[in-house]
C-alpha cells in the first residue's frame, strides 16, 4: 500500500498522488461493469484503469483475467481505517505542494 506520485497517477486521479493497493488477482473478485480507460505510454506500457459506471470513481487498475494482479485504489474504499501506507514511488515526479507522511519508504521510481 502506498502513494504513487507518477505523472499518468496525478492525472489520472486529477490530484498529486493516488493512494494504491498491490493485490494478487487470485485476492480479489471483480464484480459488475465499469467504465475501462487504456492509455498506451510511449515506452509500449498500457495503464489500464476501471472505474464506477455509476460515479465515475476510480475502483481498481489491470484487465480481469489478464494480470498477476490489481491495483485498488484507496479512495474507494468503503473502510478507509484499511488503507495503511508504507511506500511512495515516483518520488521524483511528486509536486513541491505534496507532504510525504513521514516513515513511507521513497523510491524515485518503481521499486524493483
Amino acid at each position: 500500500m502506498g502513494y504513487c506520485f507518477c505523472t499518468d497517477c496525478r492525472k489520472a486521479s486529477c490530484s498529486g498522488f493516488i493512494p494504491f493497493i498491490g493485490v494478487a488477482s487470485d485476492a480479489v473478485k471483480i464484480t459488475g461493469t465499469v467504465i475501462t480507460h487504456t492509455l498506451r505510454h510511449e515506452d509500449g506500457r498500457e495503464a489500464v484503469r476501471n472505474a464506477c459506471t455509476v460515479c465515475g470513481g476510480l475502483v481498481y487498475g489491470g484487465e480481469v483475467g489478464n494480470r498477476q494482479g490489481h491495483t485498488i485504489y484507496a479512495g474507494s474504499l468503503d473502510d478507509p481505517s484499511l488503507f495503511k501506507p508504507s511506500i511512495a514511488i515516483f518520488t521524483r515526479d511528486k509536486p513541491d505542494w505534496v507532504v510525504v507522511p513521514p516513515g513511507l519508504a521513497l523510491f524515485e521510481g518503481m521499486p524493483s
